[in-house]
């Protein structure tokens, strides 16, 4: 848990915005501007359930209109009040201005434990809170786009969409209103790995820079390295996932709320996931790695890069000073406090922060609000053009090849490789890399050019509060 005495999640955003706008020249009134949050609307709605009426709490949080519709995700939990989504929202916004994609920030939650209510319930309340944010046009296409969050998913997005479609039956973009969204009902291939693959390629363009590298003491790239993650809920198991599969990463530990798993040689995160889904998520038990029933004593085992996936807050500086992973990567908003992040940047701790390595998620709604708008699938057009034209080149680098007896023949696999043209997932995973890549780049740029500027995360936001600024400023404030 947080420590006594230290800045709430919205205060740490504040003082992380505060850290980062001293560095900058910006007029004291825009400076507020772009700091407050512009409107939180709260709603109590009632729900018959059970024989009975339950009163529930939600929150829709607008921090920046500089970019319209607004963005940001929807949180069903019991720890939802209006501190945590307004800083949700603040951080939104800057992290949609981070990865250049054209929205404000914002933020939803309901207060409310879904695993208390059975799947009818809760379609009710959700279809019900949906009901009170549309008619204020807080779901809208061109205004307010929400997307899941902790606690929800690509069913409660296609609930949301539907009530959104009953409501306004002459709005052909109406699928547009929500993100996050099942493919079958106008989602996107790609969607529910995004975050998880984001960390990941945020990850991959860390160590494509030997000097940052350097900078968390660490060499090579990610193969071998040693990998604790919290939390494996959809990003952390995602991520994790990955990267043990893919980049050839030894997920050394996994951190849930009833305890950790730790294998020093690595982690089968697929077998992992499967015997906790089957098990109703608890750890004990599990046959093939050691239960440590203090989880949280496991953040601060030694490893190459700790991913908090899970919670805000659960690095602070209680803790901090016992953090041995040389880099974190915050693949959850907010994990770190702002007095833990004082702490280990003194320690030389490298952090890539949420703003960033959490920005698959928006990116790939980005990519899925242009597809609803645009009415046609990704690579629908183009995909078998590709291959036709990869096919043309192949036939004549063959001809060629016996024609001339040069003695050379394609392998078999690259002939696949070429004459596969690419669909929308394919095309969904190159946009969203080549997003995490740019995106690090201007971080970085502002990181080693400023003598002022100690980490990434006060790099970002002065990329990120600049571009709201020069958004601001095109518009006449």
């Amino acid at each position: 848990m947080q420590a006594s005495g230290e800045p709430s999640f919205r205060e740490s955003v504040d003082l992380m915005f505060n850290r980062a706008a001293k560095l900058m020249d910006l007029s004291p009134g825009l400076e507020q501007k772009i700091r407050v949050c512009n409107s939180t609307y709260t709603v109590r709605f009632g729900v018959r359930l059970r024989g009975k009426i339950e009163t529930f709490t939600g929150y829709r949080s607008v921090h920046s209109e500089h970019m319209e519709p607004v963005k940001g995700g929807i949180r069903f939990a019991l720890s939802v009040n209006q501190d945590e989504v307004e800083a949700l929202a603040a951080l939104m916004t800057y992290k949609c201005a981070l990865v250049e994609t054209p929205f404000g920030g914002s933020k939803g939650g309901l207060c409310i434990d879904p695993r208390q209510w059975d799947e009818h319930e809760l379609e009710q309340i959700t279809r019900r809170f949906a009901y009170e944010l549309i008619k204020r046009d807080l779901i809208h296409p061109a205004q307010n786009v929400p997307a899941p969050d902790m606690g929800t998913g690509e069913r409660e997005m296609a609930w949301i969409a539907d009530q959104y479609m009953r409501m306004n039956t002459t709005d052909i973009n109406g699928k547009a209103c929500v993100t996050g969204k099942p493919p079958h009902a106008g989602g996107i291939q790609g969607r529910v790995e995004a975050t998880g693959r984001g960390v990941q390629f945020a990850l991959r363009e860390f160590f494509r820079h030997p000097e940052d590298v350097a900078k968390a003491a660490l060499t090579g790239d990610l193969d071998g390295k040693r990998v604790i993650v919290q939390g494996l809920g959809n990003v952390g198991y995602h991520a994790a996932k990955f990267l043990s599969e893919e980049d050839g990463c030894k997920v050394i530990a996994v951190i849930e709320r009833d305890g950790a798993l730790v294998d020093p040689n690595g982690l089968d995160i697929e077998d992992v996931r499967q015997w906790m889904t089957a098990h109703g998520g608890l750890l004990a038990g599990y046959p093939n790695a050691t239960l440590v029933a203090d989880g949280a004593a496991v953040l601060e085992e030694p490893c190459d890069i700790l991913i908090p996936a899970a919670l805000e807050g659960v690095i602070h500086k209680g803790n901090a000073d016992r953090i041995k992973a040389p880099l974190i990567i915050e693949a959850a908003n907010g994990p770190i406090t702002f007095g833990a992040d004082e702490i280990l940047r003194r320690k030389g701790v490298v952090i890539i922060p949420d703003m960033y390595a959490n920005a698959g998620g928006v990116t790939v709604s980005y990519f899925e609000w242009v597809k609803n708008l645009s009415h046609i699938r990704f690579g629908r057009m183009q995909r078998r053009a590709e291959e036709a034209r990869s096919r043309l080149l192949v036939e004549e680098l063959e001809r060629l090849s016996s024609d001339q007896h040069l003695g050379w023949t394609l392998s078999p696999d690259f002939k696949e490789k070429f004459l596969t043209g690419s669909d929308e997932l394919a095309l969904v995973r190159s946009g969203l890399d080549d997003t995490m890549r740019t995106a690090y780049q201007s971080m970085r740029e502002v990181w080693h050019s400023r003598k002022d500027v100690e980490d990434l995360r006060v790099a970002a936001y002065i990329v990120s509060i600049s571009r709201v600024a020069q958004t601001y400023r095109s518009k006449g404030l």
